[in-house]
């Protein structure tokens, strides 16, 4: 390009601040004023190149930084990390700066041609990309180590300089967003594109998601409402039930991965090159050489670390998961206890009296998935994993194997040991029915009212101070610092999950499963836009193709839920008496139908293409035009030799 780094002037008349950077109080001022230098310094410098003011609150305290960035800046920025946007001809492409001309909406007086969730997400790389460079220390600190290449937010992360960096919401563009989302009750989709634009693809892809499967799920509640009323206690016609029930779970995943592909699309996420992965901030070992990028960065021992994953964290999970078993066995005996007593006394409350012990079983359950998190995020941090998305991984399966045998081990047990098909009925419904409320409650509702309170109280401090600052900015910020954070959506997916399980493991048994699940998934859809908009900070963007490693764990419990459903199959009476003199052809027949439906639907899930064919041949379009591109660049000579060594700024640059 024409336009360099060096060109670029960090002088804005309009500053308009876009990320909130909150230091604790006693940081030193020559901290502050390297940081702050740091951070405004030129490229070339090692600087970020961006625009940085402190926000003066009425206390006079200098502890928080707004941080913005040039109109030029940005748009440079969107190149380094990949943006891909729509051009003219209606294709999508990486953006660079010096084709802007042939992309759709670019002017150069256009300031809404990137998103606010962009301008947001090319200032969070930015600082996350600020690193030293012949800084030894922190100055101010001289505990807080710094070697060349060492992300500097990281160490003050750590060292906890750094309280936290987070968006500034946008209040127009919010009340906006909270008008056409949640602002009034109606039956519609959602304004994905503009969840998108404003929180950026992660959080709309789950919202997309969300309601996808709610959609899913409406055939499935439509057909198990006549099933509930007309055979109730049938078990025999639950049988085309359940075979409906296995071929739903194989094709609502399959169309899903279509949407995913035609949204990311459109959204330019589906094109965007996987980034080179930092260490994590909470990584550590001895400095030492990493072989692939030649920088110093810590290392350590991946021997210690599966030391520590399969003699520590290993067995830790297995003794939780016997003492999830042992509380299950109290619940049966809880269970029991409950019968006889009903059989004893036959009155009202004796009958309500059954169904406490499953009450008390569910909210059990909720508070000891919520301390197994805590504990599976302390043993997945303790093993130090060098990568984020490693500790991801690794914190997921921790979580759902335990989540997995929580919640559905007792259904297991009555379905297959004791072979209780109305206890498992009972059990079913008052599980997903308590848990349901439970999550509501804890995750939107009680957050809403203690945000509320702590709003009115904030606003009487605010206002009963006097700045010179404008007042609604300063309002805003201490407002939104004291916020709860957003950690992402693992919590929503996974109560999705579970959901899925409920609904495809044993809905033969209980056919309502799939209409609580319909009318909760509507709720839940407000109440996290609600949460979204009202409780939480404003996330960083997080551009993603797709719904990642959950698309996994959902294809696994419905490969789950065809066993599960033809054994329950085998077991009705309808089945059992085609087979009256022997049991083994009945097993035989019963594996036979279970292989047959297993390889039907793996034979679907390889019919059904993951993306569209309009989607296919464009991003093959794209392959072959760059490939020619690469080639014109061969043959005019534009390209360096394979052996001349790249410039480190070059090189920092291939790793984006």
């Amino acid at each position: 390009m024409k336009e360099s780094w060096s060109s670029l002037d960090n002088f804005e008349p309009n500053f308009r601040p876009l990320v909130v950077i909150e230091l604790a109080k006693s940081t030193k001022d020559e901290t502050r004023e390297w940081l702050t230098r740091r951070i405004s310094d030129k490229k070339a410098n090692g600087g970020a190149q961006l625009l940085v003011k402190p926000l003066v609150t009425g206390d006079g305290d200098q502890n928080i930084y707004l941080v913005g960035a040039s109109h030029f800046r940005l748009l440079l920025g969107a190149e380094t990390v990949g943006l891909v946007k729509e051009c003219t001809d209606n294709s999508m492409r990486t953006f660079t700066y010096s084709s802007r001309k042939t992309f759709k909406g670019f002017a150069d007086d256009n300031q809404s041609f990137l998103t606010m969730a962009e301008c947001q997400y090319i200032i969070k790389h930015e600082l996350e990309n600020l690193r030293a460079k012949d800084e030894k220390i922190i100055p101010g600190y001289p505990q807080a180590k710094l070697y060349p290449g060492k992300s500097i937010v990281r160490r003050l992360l750590t060292n906890g300089i750094l309280i936290q960096i987070f968006p500034l919401h946008d209040q127009e563009e919010l009340k906006k967003l909270r008008h056409t989302w949640y602002g009034r009750v109606k039956i519609g989709y959602q304004p994905l594109d503009e969840i998108r634009c404003y929180f950026g693809e992660t959080i709309a892809l789950y919202f997309g998601f969300l309601e996808y499967f709610t959609f899913a799920l409406v055939p499935m509640a439509v057909i198990g409402i006549p099933y509930y009323v007309f055979a109730w206690e049938d078990y025999d016609k639950y049988v085309m039930f359940a075979t409906f029930n296995l071929l739903w779970s194989t094709v609502i995943l399959e169309v899903w991965k279509r949407l995913c592909a035609v949204m990311t699309y459109r959204w330019g996420t589906l094109l965007m090159k996987r980034q080179f992965e930092e260490p994590r901030p909470g990584f550590h070992g001895v400095l030492g050489v990493n072989p692939v990028t030649g920088r110093e960065e810590p290392v350590y021992s991946s021997i210690r670390r599966q030391l520590r994953i399969y003699l520590v964290s290993l067995p830790f999970v297995c003794l939780c998961l016997y003492f999830s078993l042992y509380v299950m066995m109290i619940y049966f005996d809880l269970e029991q206890w409950a019968l006889d007593y009903h059989k004893e006394n036959e009155s009202n409350f004796s009958s309500l009296m059954l169904f406490v012990p499953s009450i008390i079983y569910a909210i059990v359950i909720e508070i000891m998935n919520r301390i197994y998190r805590y504990a599976a995020e302390f043993l997945t941090s303790w093993e130090n994993h060098r990568l984020e998305s490693s500790y991801q991984n690794h914190l997921i399966l921790k979580v759902l194997v335990f989540n997995f045998l929580n919640c559905f081990a007792s259904l297991f047990y009555i379905a297959f040991v004791l072979f209780d098909m109305k206890l498992l009925r009972q059990s079913l419904a008052t599980l997903l029915i308590t848990s349901q409320i439970l999550n509501q409650f804890a995750e939107a509702f009680l957050p809403y009212w203690l945000q509320k309170r702590h709003k009115k109280r904030m606003k009487k401090k605010m206002y009963s101070q006097k700045t010179d600052t404008d007042l609604s900015l300063v309002e805003q910020v201490n407002l939104e610092k004291e916020m709860g954070t957003y950690f992402g959506t693992f919590d929503d997916y996974l109560e999705l999950f579970l959901q899925f399980g409920y609904v495809s493991l044993f809905s033969c048994v209980y056919p309502l499963a799939a209409v609580f699940a319909v009318l909760n998934n509507i709720t839940e859809i407000y109440s996290d836009a609600l949460k979204m908009c009202r409780v939480y900070k404003r996330p960083f963007a997080e551009p993603t193709a797709n719904i990642g490693v959950w698309q996994l764990a959902f294809e696994t419990m419905s490969v789950i839920s065809v066993v599960t459903n033809c054994i329950l199959i085998g077991m009705s009476p309808q089945v059992n008496a085609l087979f009256p003199d022997s049991k083994m052809d009945l097993i035989l027949t019963v594996a036979f139908v279970e292989h047959m439906l297993l390889a039907m639907k793996f034979v679907m899930a390889f019919v059904i293409p993951d993306k569209p064919r309009d989607i296919q041949i464009k991003l093959a379009r794209l392959e072959f035009e760059s490939l020619e591109a690469l080639k014109q660049q061969v043959r005019t000579g534009k390209i360096r030799s394979s052996t001349e060594p790249l410039s480190s700024g070059e090189y920092s640059h291939l790793c984006l």
